[in-house]
């Protein structure tokens, strides 16, 4: 949802507050407008702490984002698209609340290709083979191995079928993925959301914000914390930071002094993942998606494609992905990645997929600035990093979001109750 020359106006007036309180160095800074900044930003309104919200990007949501670029009548969620864990998921009930429409997963995908040719009834029967016992295996037996390793046990199905989990649901090759922190991640019923980023902007459309206000540094060496912006420097009696973790490891904002050690060392045992996303605007006089059903594309030694075939009855294709090679795809560019997937969309297809694309759209957060990645994966071996990253520092700076959201990372649910419980932090302090 892109913000009105009225609501950066009305945004404008309603920070002026904040803005003054800022100059004198009372007010709470929020970096980043995602889920976590926008619920700490609203916890500390309720409270009737005065704070200031600022964003680089033009649009707030960060990572809950519904794209229109291909139309309105093709829009698609760039990024998050389920309520994950909805029996205790904040966003669930205002999801209900809204009238926003829901739509049931599929389970299997209807169709799998490999190598451009429909696959065998031995082939289809290998692959729910692999996934059959696949849970059991990852559990962690001891130590913090990765899914690769874990999965390593029960044979090459189940080493194939962890591969497809770990790229398909967290972006990230297995041998990068901790056994330990995926064990521990929230389950529960799933919610399709039909514009999960058009109901975050609409939820939070009445906080001030200030818009194209990326931070370069922040000085906390004094009780007053300093905030380089690329409007001027902010001054604030605690920032709450809720960038990605990509953003933070790319040195992207400057801190003086350096994090502790003990954050450092959190820092480094998490990374980004690379889900990405291709969508796919098609004809519908061509194709009805949505009569095919979901397809998987499988070529050796190239990445696996799932396809969202129709979702909600538009006449679009959305292509998934994930790990090293979307990494590539990414950094190959749009054209690309729209050609790669028109490509395997019409090994699907057969005859009826010529001509029917008439344009596309990459989410690539890998390559976008402000995300770096599409959400936080922790290593083998650092199990602990999303807890230890929560200690505040210097009793003025607080880090908050998806990556610090124990069994809720990844989610914009998890993001949300973290910033809240990083306003609740700051709030203590503050009343100290």
């Amino acid at each position: 949802m892109s913000p009105t020359r009225r609501t950066i106006l009305a945004s404008a007036v309603l920070a002026a507050p904040a803005l003054r309180a800022a100059a004198r160095g009372g007010a709470v800074v929020v970096i980043g407008a995602g889920a976590a900044g926008l619920a700490a930003a609203s916890a500390l309104r309720a409270a009737g702490q005065d704070f200031l919200l600022i964003e680089a990007r033009d649009r707030i949501g960060g990572r809950a984002f519904t794209d229109r670029s291909l139309g309105p009548d093709c829009r698609f969620d760039a990024g998050a698209e389920y309520i994950h864990w909805a029996e205790r998921n904040p966003w669930a009930p205002v999801a209900r609340a809204a009238g926003v429409r829901f739509a049931q997963e599929g389970g299997w995908a209807r169709t799998l290709t490999i190598d451009g040719r429909p696959a065998t009834e031995a082939e289809n029967a290998s692959r729910r083979a692999g996934f059959s016992g696949l849970d059991a295996l990852l559990a962690p037996k001891g130590g913090d191995t990765s899914l690769a390793e874990a999965a390593r046990a029960g044979g090459p199905n189940a080493e194939l079928a962890a591969a497809g989990l770990s790229r398909l649901s967290l972006g990230e090759d297995p041998e990068r993925v901790s056994a330990v922190d995926y064990d521990r991640l929230w389950s529960g019923t799933d919610l399709w959301v039909d514009g999960y980023g058009d109901l975050v902007a609409r939820h939070f459309a009445d906080l001030p914000v200030r818009l194209g206000c990326p931070v370069r540094a922040i000085d906390w060496s004094d009780r007053i914390v300093r905030i380089e912006t690329a409007d001027g420097t902010l001054a604030a009696a605690a920032v709450i930071v809720t960038v990605p973790v990509g953003v933070l490891k790319a040195g992207a904002i400057r801190f003086t002094p350096r994090l502790p050690d003990p954050a450092e060392a959190a820092l480094d045992g998490l990374h980004m993942g690379a889900y990405t996303k291709i969508g796919l605007r098609l004809d519908p006089t061509k194709v009805d998606p949505a009569a095919l059903g979901d397809a998987v594309s499988v070529i050796t030694g190239g990445p696996t494609l799932y396809f969202e075939m129709g979702p909600f009855g538009r006449a679009i294709a959305v292509a998934n992905l994930g790990g090293d090679l979307a990494r590539d795809l990414c950094r190959a560019g749009e054209p690309a990645a729209i050609a790669l997937a028109t490509e395997r969309l019409g090994s699907i297809l057969g005859s009826k997929a010529q001509g029917a694309v008439q344009a596309g759209r990459l989410a690539g957060w890998w390559t976008d600035p402000h995300a770096r990645g599409s959400y936080s994966i922790v290593a083998p071996g650092h199990a602990e990093a999303r807890d230890r990253l929560r200690d505040p520092v210097g009793e003025r700076v607080f880090v908050a979001g998806e990556a610090l959201a124990g069994g809720g990372a990844m989610t914009v649910g998890g993001a949300t109750l973290d910033g809240a419980r990083a306003a609740r932090d700051v709030l203590k302090v503050l009343g100290a």
